[in-house]
C-alpha cells in the first residue's frame, strides 16, 4: 500500500489507545493508512505521495462539533455582521456603523447571536440610542441570546411595528410613555417573537446561499471543525431548506461532514411532521459526507423549555405529555434515533418520565437517543438516562450566560451546571459542542476553554476543580465522544489506521499553552477526507484557491467571521 499523503515531523495525539503519540501518519484513499515514527510511515512512501512536514507543530483529530446550527446558518452567513470575539463594544459599534453605509436598501444589518456584553471591556450591552446613532437608516437587528433582540428605528419602519402591533404570544415588543415600540423585543418567556420578526427579513439569492455555505464551512474549517451533528431549527423547513446543502453535496463542496436531524416546525401539528418525513427518508440515507441522523432537537413545541437565565424557569404546560408521548412512539417505532433539547432538570424528569413508559411498552432495545445542554439535570435523572442508554450533548452556554444564571440561582447553584466531571464518572455517553450561532459562538476553542477553565466569555469563573477536565479528556468529548451521537464512533475521532483521515495541525501546542490562550487557537492546516481543505501561514499554499464573496457588501468580504486580533476599528462614536 502506497500513500497519498504523509505528515512528518509532528506531535501527533491520536486519542488512540494503542499509539496515544505518533510523528507521523500516512493517509491512503481518504483514510488512515499508518500511525507511527517518521521512519515507519516514509516505509509506505511511493514516486506520487505528497509529504508535508508539520515542522513539530500539534496535530489532533478532527473536531466534531455534536449540536451546532450549520445548515441554518449557512444559508444566512454572508448577511451577518459577527461580533463573535470582538473585545469591547466601541469596536462593535464601530463595525456596525461602518456595515450600515455599505449594506444597500432593503438589506438590514444582522447580529444574531455568538456575543456576550461579558466579553466586551465596557461590560454591558449596546443602548437603543448607540445603536440608532450607529445606524440611522439602515435596519439593524442584533440579537442577544435566546432573551431579546434590539432594533433600530429603521428595523422597527421595515417590519411595520407600531403602537397598533400586539404582543407575541410568550413575548413583549417594549413601549415608551405613549405606546410605541422602541426597538427592544424581549422573550418573556420563549424567543419566537425575536425569531419571527428575524425571519420577516430579506433573504440572500440562492447563489448567494451557495457561496454563503461554503464560506461557513471554510470559517469551520478554520478552527479545526471537520464534522458537526447539525440540530435543526426553526424555520428550516424539511426538504425545502435542505436544497442548497444538499447541492453542494451533490457537487462534492463540502468542506465539513454533515449528520443532520429534522426539527418539527409546525406547533400542534409535530406529529404530522415526523410522521411524514419517516416515509420520506430514514436515518443514515446518505453516505459520510452527508447523511440523516434522526428527528430534534425540537420534537414538540410545548416541551421547549428554553434558557434564558434572565428569566424565571418557564413551566411548560400540562399538555406536553401527551404531546411528547405521540412523537417518541411513532419515532421508537420506526427506530429514529432522536435528541431533545432540555435545559432544566424539573423539564428532564417529565421527559423521562414520558420514555419511561414509552419504553416498556416498545423497547428502545439500544436506539440511540440523547439529551442536549442538560444544564441543571440531577443525579437522580442521569441514573435515568443511563438506564434507558441515552447519552448528553453538552454545550458551552453557560460561558455567555453565566454570570445571568448566578444573579439568578447563586454562585452555588452555577457549581455543576452541566455536571460533565460527574457524567463522565457514571460512563454516560457525553459530546461537546457550540449550540452556534444564535446563542455562541461556532468558535470550538472557546468550548474547550470553557470545560478545562470553568470560565465563561467574560472570565468569570463557575466551577470548582470537580466538575473541571483535562485539556485530553475535554479534546476526546469534541472528538470521539461526538462522534457516539450520529453512530459514527467507529469511523472517526481518533487517528487510527482504518478511520477516516480528518485531522488538524493548530498554531500552537493546546496541550502546553497557557490556559487563557487555548481560546486564541487555530488551526493552521485542516484536512478533511485526506485532502487539504484549509491552510494558513506556512501551509496557506497547500490550501484550495480563495472563495470569492457574494453578495459584493457582505460583511463577511470585510471582517471575515470571527474577530482576528489586531484589527483596528474606526469607532462609531
Amino acid at each position: 500500500m502506497i500513500a497519498d499523503l504523509i505528515l512528518l515531523n509532528g506531535r501527533i495525539t491520536t486519542l488512540s489507545k494503542d499509539t496515544p503519540q505518533a510523528s507521523a501518519l500516512a493517509i491512503k484513499d481518504g483514510r488512515i493508512l499508518k500511525v507511527g515514527t517518521d521512519a515507519e510511515v516514509m516505509a509506505v512512501k511511493g514516486k506520487t505521495t505528497q509529504v508535508i512536514d508539520v515542522n513539530d507543530r500539534t496535530v489532533i483529530p478532527g473536531l466534531n462539533d455534536s449540536h451546532i446550527h450549520v445548515i441554518r446558518e449557512g444559508l444566512n452567513y454572508n448577511m451577518e455582521l459577527r461580533w463573535d470575539g470582538v473585545p469591547s463594544l466601541a469596536d462593535a459599534l464601530a463595525m456596525l456603523h461602518d456595515q450600515a453605509r455599505r449594506t444597500p436598501p432593503p438589506q438590514w444589518v444582522r447580529v444574531i447571536g455568538g456575543w456576550s456584553e461579558f466579553q466586551f471591556s465596557e461590560r454591558r450591552m449596546p443602548t437603543l440610542r448607540e445603536i440608532n446613532e450607529a445606524a440611522p437608516e439602515t435596519p439593524v437587528f442584533v440579537l442577544h441570546l435566546y432573551d431579546r433582540a434590539f432594533l433600530n428605528g429603521a428595523a422597527l419602519r421595515a417590519l411595520g411595528y407600531t403602537r397598533d402591533t400586539p404582543d407575541f404570544p410568550g413575548g413583549e415588543i417594549q413601549r415608551d410613555r405613549k405606546g410605541n415600540p422602541t426597538g427592544l423585543l424581549v422573550a418573556r418567556p420563549n424567543a419566537l417573537l425575536l425569531y419571527a420578526s428575524l425571519a420577516k427579513g430579506p433573504k440572500l439569492s440562492y447563489d448567494d446561499q451557495l457561496n454563503s455555505s461554503r464560506h461557513f464551512m471554510r470559517e469551520l474549517n478554520r478552527f479545526g471543525v471537520t464534522s458537526v451533528i447539525d440540530a435543526g431549527g426553526g424555520f428550516q423547513n424539511y426538504p425545502d431548506d435542505y436544497a442548497v446543502i444538499k447541492e453542494l453535496a451533490r457537487r462534492d463542496e463540502l468542506t465539513v461532514r454533515f449528520s443532520y436531524n429534522l426539527f418539527t416546525q409546525r406547533p400542534k401539528e409535530e406529529f404530522g411532521d415526523f410522521n411524514k418525513w419517516v416515509s420520506m427518508t430514514h436515518p443514515g440515507e446518505g453516505d459520510d459526507f452527508f447523511r440523516v441522523n434522526g428527528a430534534g432537537e425540537m420534537l414538540v413545541f410545548s416541551g421547549a423549555d428554553f434558557e434564558d437565565f434572565l428569566e424565571p424557569r418557564p413551566d411548560l404546560p400540562p399538555t406536553m405529555e401527551e404531546d411528547l408521548e405521540s412523537v417518541v412512539r411513532l419515532l421508537v417505532e420506526n427506530k429514529w434515533p432522536f435528541r431533545l433539547h432540555a435545559t432544566y432538570d424539573q423539564s428532564i424528569s417529565r421527559f423521562l418520565n414520558v420514555f419511561e413508559k414509552i419504553n416498556r411498552e416498545a423497547p428502545f432495545d439500544g436506539l440511540r437517543w440523547f439529551l442536549d445542554h442538560a444544564e441543571t439535570i440531577s443525579e437522580p435523572n442521569m441514573e435515568r438516562v443511563m438506564a434507558l442508554g441515552g447519552g448528553i450533548a453538552i454545550q458551552n452556554r453557560m460561558a455567555y450566560q453565566g454570570e445571568h444564571f448566578i444573579e439568578r440561582y447563586g454562585a452555588k447553584a452555577a457549581e455543576h451546571t452541566p455536571p460533565v466531571a460527574r457524567m463522565l464518572e457514571m460512563g454516560i455517553s457525553v459530546g461537546a459542542g457550540t449550540d452556534a450561532t444564535r446563542v455562541a459562538s461556532y468558535n470550538p476553542w472557546l468550548s474547550l476553554y470553557w470545560l478545562v477553565t470553568g470560565r465563561t466569555a467574560g472570565g468569570t469563573r463557575l466551577y470548582p476543580a470537580s466538575n473541571l477536565l483535562d485539556r485530553t479528556a475535554a479534546l476526546r468529548l469534541y472528538t470521539i465522544g461526538s462522534a457516539w451521537f450520529s453512530g459514527e464512533e467507529t469511523k472517526k475521532g481518533a487517528i487510527e489506521e482504518g478511520k477516516l483521515a480528518d485531522l488538524s495541525v493548530l498554531t500552537e501546542d493546546y496541550f502546553s499553552i497557557a490556559e487563557e490562550r487555548i481560546k486564541h487557537l487555530e488551526s493552521v492546516l485542516t484536512i478533511l477526507n485526506g485532502k487539504v481543505v484549509y491552510g494558513s501561514e506556512e501551509f496557506a499554499h497547500l490550501a484550495p484557491p480563495p472563495l470569492p464573496v457574494s453578495p459584493d457588501w457582505s460583511p463577511v468580504k470585510v471582517y471575515r467571521g470571527y474577530h482576528r486580533a489586531g484589527r483596528e476599528y474606526e469607532h462609531a462614536a
